[in-house]
C-alpha cells in the first residue's frame, strides 16, 4: 500500500512510509534498549513477532466530530498532529476495514445535511461528539454508536436508513445513540439508546465466543492477540490440575482460554463492567471453573483464600503498583507470565521481581499495532531455586 492520504495531518500513525520489517526492527531494538538500561537478566530473547495483518487490523475506532480550521467545515475523524483541537476526516484510513470508512462518510454527510452542530469543547455547546464503530473479526458483525449531547434531536429513522442502505462487506447488528453531556473529551455514557438491533456484537477467539457490549474493553487486533495468548499459555509448563490467578484480566479472554485446561482460574479486574462481562462470557462458553472478582488487585488478593500455582499478569500501561507486586511475590509461585502493553513499565516491574528472586527466563515481543509506536511483550518468570 502507498503512504496513507491522511498522513500529513492525522496523528494516528507514526511509521507511515517506513517498510514494515523496519518498523519491527525499530520496536525490537527499543525493547532491548529498555531491558539493557535496567539490567534485566534473561535467558532467552525470542525476538519480535509481526502482526498477521499490517493493514485493516483494527476492530474498533472512536472518531471525533469537529473542524480542521476554526469555523471551518465540519469534520469527523482523528486529532491533527500537534493540534489537539483540530480534527482530520479520515475516510480512507488503512488500519480499518473499508466498511469503517464507508460508515464514517455516510454519518458525516448525513449530519451535514441535517445541519447538526458539533460539540464545542470550549463553550460546551453543540450536538455531535463522537462516532464509534466496532467489528467482530470472527463474526463479521458491526456495531455503530453515535455519541451526542442532549442539545439536539436526532432524525433516528433517517440515520438508521442511511446506514442500513450501505453496501458493506460485513453486517450491521446494532445502531446506538449514546447521550453524553459530560464536560470531558473522554466518552461518558449517561444514557444508551438502542436505535436498531442490539447493543453488542459477537466475537470468536480461539474457539470461544465472546459477547462484546458497546463500551466493553476488548482486544483491538484479534488475529495478533490470538498468537500472543497462545505464546503466553505455551510458556507455562503444564496447566493441567493447576489453579491460575489472572490478574488485571479485563473481560477474561485469556482466563477462559486457560480454563479449558486448568483446574480453576480466578480473574481479578478493577472495572466492574469488564468483570461482569467476563462472568457472562464464561457462562456462554459453558466454563464452570472460572471465577471473576471485581476490585483492585491489591485489595482482592488480601481476601482470596486460594493459593495459585501460576499467576498471569496483564496490567494497564501504568504497570503494577509495588504494593500489588509485594502481594504477588508473597505467594511464592514457581511461574509468573507477564503480558505487557508498555515495555517501559514492564522493565520496571521485572527489575523489582528480579530483586525479589524471580528470574526472567523468556521474553518475546508482538507487534499488534503496525504503523503505531506501540508494542506488546510476554515474559516468563520463574522463582529462583523453584
Amino acid at each position: 500500500m502507498e503512504i496513507c492520504v491522511h498522513d500529513e495531518y492525522c496523528g494516528g500513525c507514526v511509521y507511515q512510509g517506513i517498510p514494515y520489517e523496519e518498523q519491527i526492527r525499530i520496536k525490537d531494538q527499543e525493547v532491548k534498549r529498555l531491558l539493557k538500561a535496567k539490567d534485566i537478566q534473561f535467558e532467552q530473547y525470542l525476538g519480535a513477532a509481526r502482526s498477521p495483518k499490517s493493514y485493516r487490523y483494527r476492530n474498533k475506532m472512536e472518531y471525533t466530530f469537529g473542524d480542521m480550521v476554526k469555523n471551518g467545515e465540519m469534520t469527523l475523524g482523528m486529532h491533527q498532529k500537534k493540534r489537539f483541537m483540530s480534527i482530520v476526516t479520515v475516510n480512507s484510513c488503512q488500519l480499518v476495514d473499508e466498511d469503517f470508512n464507508l460508515i464514517l462518510d455516510a454519518a458525516l454527510h448525513f449530519c451535514k445535511e441535517k445541519g447538526y452542530l458539533f460539540y464545542n469543547k470550549k463553550t460546551h455547546s453543540g450536538f455531535l461528539r463522537h462516532l464509534i464503530i466496532r467489528k467482530g473479526e470472527g463474526t463479521g458483525e458491526l456495531l455503530v454508536n453515535l455519541v451526542t449531547s442532549s442539545q439536539g434531536n436526532l432524525d433516528k429513522d433517517e440515520f438508521i436508513k442511511r446506514l442500513l442502505d450501505l453496501k458493506l462487506n460485513n453486517g450491521i447488528v446494532g445502531i446506538l445513540n449514546t447521550i453524553d453531556d459530560g464536560l470531558a473529551d473522554s466518552i461518558c455514557c449517561e444514557h444508551l439508546n438502542v436505535l436498531w438491533g442490539r447493543d453488542y456484537y459477537m466475537e470468536r477467539i480461539l474457539d470461544l465466543d465472546f459477547k462484546v457490549s458497546a463500551f466493553s474493553f476488548f482486544q483491538t487486533n484479534i488475529a495478533a492477540v490470538e498468537r500472543l495468548y497462545q505464546e503466553a499459555i505455551g510458556m507455562i509448563d503444564d496447566l493441567e490440575g493447576k489453579t491460575v490467578f489472572d490478574l488485571y484480566c479485563g473481560t477474561g479472554t485469556i482466563s477462559q482460554v486457560m480454563a479449558k485446561k486448568a483446574k480453576s482460574v480466578i480473574g481479578v479486574e478493577i472495572v466492574q463492567e469488564a468483570a461482569s462481562a467476563a462472568r457472562e462470557n464464561a457462562a456462554l462458553n459453558g466454563l464452570k471453573n472460572c471465577d471473576f472478582i471485581a476490585g483492585d488487585v491489591f485489595e482482592a488478593l488480601r481476601n482470596i483464600t486460594e493459593k495459585p500455582d501460576v499467576i498471569v499478569l496483564d496490567p494497564p500501561r501504568v504497570g503494577i503498583h509495588p504494593k500489588a507486586l509485594d502481594q504477588i511475590i508473597r505467594y511464592d509461585t514457581s511461574q509468573i507470565v507477564y503480558i505487557s502493553c508498555n515495555p517501559k513499565t514492564l522493565v520496571e516491574n521485572l527489575y523489582y521481581l528480579q530483586y525479589n528472586k524471580y528470574k526472567t527466563e523468556r521474553i518475546k515481543t508482538f507487534d499488534n499495532f503496525p504503523f503505531t509506536k506501540h508494542i506488546e511483550c510476554v515474559a516468563l518468570l520463574k522463582r529462583e531455586n523453584a
